[in-house]
C-alpha cells in the first residue's frame, strides 16, 4: 500500500511539474544572424528557458500564431521587397519540439505584420503594414494554406503624411466569439470591424459599425481583449496611449484614454504592444523610442485603467511581449538588443521583478506560448 501511495505522489508530481512547462516560440528578423524561428521550453515553477529547437533558412519570421490544437504554426516573412510579402504554414512536433515547413503562400502585400487563425482553426487572416490591405486564407486538413481567397484594402491616409501617407495596417485580431475581426489602421487612424463567417467563400464582410476612429496622427497598433469579453484595448503608436472600450456584439464604445508615458516624455513615442494579464487585473503596454518599458496598468470593474508604474525592459526597442498562462511572467522581447528579459510578476500589485534570466537571440520580435 505505501508503495503504490509513493508511486502515486509521484506520478502526481510528474504531471504538476509537466503543467507548469509551456513551448516558447520566438519569432525574429533574420539580417543580424538569427536562424529564424527559435522554439524554447518555458518553465513557470522557475522562470527559466530551455532551447530545444530553431528553424533554418527562413527569412524575417517576423510575426507568429499558433493554430487551436497547438499542432500548426502560421508565419508572416517579411522580405521587405516588393510583392514579395508571405504566409508560410509549419508543422510542429509536441514530441520533439521541432517545426517543419508545410508551404507558403503570398500575402497579397508588402510586408506583412500579423497573423491570427479562427478558433476554427479553418481560417488564417494577415495584415499588410506596407501593402495597407489584409488577406483571408483556407486551411487545409493537412494545415497547408489555400492561396488567399479574399483580399481587402483599405484606403485614404491621415494627418501625419510622413507615417499616415496611406493605410498601413497593424494587427488582425479575431472577437472572443470568433464572429468579427477587429483591423487596427495606423495610416487611417481607424479600428476596421469585420463580420467574419467561417462557413462562407469571402468571410469578412463589413461590420453594421465598419470602424471607430481614433484621434488624427494617434496611430492605432495592437488590439487585445479583456478575458471577461467585455471589454477590450488599443495602443496608439504614435500617440503613446491606450485606449478603453466596453464591447458588445462587434460594436466598440470608448470608456476611457490613458497616456502610456509620463508627462515629462516627449515624441516620437513608439508604443508597440499590449496584452492583459490572465486574471483580468493588470494591462501592461509596451513603449519603444526614448523610453524602452512596460507600463503597468490595473483594471477597475468598470474596465477603466488606474497607472501604477513604468519598468524598464533592460533592452532597446521592446517590440513584442508575452505573459506565460500561469501569469506570473512577464517575458520582454527587446529587438535592438538582441535579449528576452524575463520578469516576475506579482499578482497582488502587478508590478515587475527581473529574475535574472534572460535569452540571447539577436532582433527577437515576437513571443507567443502554448501549454
Amino acid at each position: 500500500m505505501m508503495r503504490l501511495f509513493l508511486l502515486c505522489l509521484l506520478l502526481f508530481a510528474s504531471v504538476t511539474a509537466n503543467c507548469q512547462k509551456y513551448f516558447l516560440f520566438i519569432g525574429t528578423y533574420t539580417s543580424s544572424g538569427s536562424k529564424g524561428i527559435y522554439v524554447y521550453i518555458f518553465d513557470a515553477a522557475t522562470g527559466k528557458a530551455q532551447w530545444v529547437s530553431n528553424t533554418e533558412g527562413i527569412v524575417n519570421p517576423s510575426y507568429l500564431a499558433i493554430a487551436p490544437g497547438g499542432s500548426l504554426l502560421y508565419v508572416c516573412t517579411e522580405t521587405r521587397t516588393a510583392d514579395a510579402g508571405g504566409i508560410s504554414a509549419f508543422k510542429f512536433n509536441r514530441e520533439n519540439g521541432s517545426l517543419t515547413f508545410i508551404n507558403k503562400q503570398s500575402s497579397g502585400g508588402d510586408n506583412p505584420a500579423y497573423v491570427s487563425v479562427h478558433k476554427s482553426g479553418k481560417w488564417v487572416v494577415a495584415g499588410n503594414y506596407s501593402g495597407g490591405n489584409l488577406s483571408a486564407f483556407r486551411v487545409n486538413a493537412n494545415g497547408s494554406l489555400q492561396p488567399y481567397s479574399q483580399l481587402i484594402q483599405h484606403t485614404g491616409g491621415s494627418v501625419n503624411k510622413r507615417r499616415q501617407e496611406k493605410p498601413h495596417v497593424h494587427a488582425t485580431v479575431f472577437s472572443p466569439q470568433g464572429d468579427y475581426l477587429f483591423v487596427p489602421d495606423l495610416g487611417i487612424d481607424k479600428v476596421m470591424i469585420y463580420k467574419f463567417n467561417a462557413l462562407a467563400k469571402k468571410p469578412l464582410q463589413p461590420a453594421t459599425n465598419p470602424y471607430v476612429s481614433t484621434e488624427p496622427g494617434r496611430g492605432p497598433r495592437h488590439f487585445t481583449f479583456h478575458p471577461n469579453k467585455k471589454w477590450a484595448y488599443l495602443i496608439e503608436e504614435m500617440a503613446g496611449a491606450v485606449v478603453a472600450y466596453n464591447y458588445k456584439k462587434g460594436k466598440l464604445d470608448a470608456i476611457q484614454r490613458i497616456a502610456t508615458h509620463p508627462d515629462t516624455i516627449k515624441g516620437d513615442f513608439g508604443s508597440a504592444d499590449i496584452h492583459t494579464s490572465p486574471d483580468g487585473k493588470f494591462l501592461y503596454a509596451s513603449n519603444r523610442g526614448n523610453e524602452n518599458t512596460i507600463t503597468i496598468f490595473s483594471i477597475n470593474q468598470a474596465g477603466k485603467l488606474s497607472l501604477i508604474g513604468y519598468q524598464s525592459t533592460m533592452g532597446v526597442q521592446p517590440r513584442n511581449f508575452t505573459i506565460d498562462p500561469s501569469g506570473n511572467y512577464l517575458l520582454a522581447a527587446n529587438q535592438k538588443t538582441g535579449n528576452i528579459v524575463i520578469f516576475n510578476i506579482d499578482k497582488q500589485t502587478g508590478l515587475l521583478q527581473y529574475t535574472g534570466e534572460q535569452i540571447k537571440i539577436p532582433e527577437p520580435v515576437c513571443l507567443k506560448m502554448i501549454k
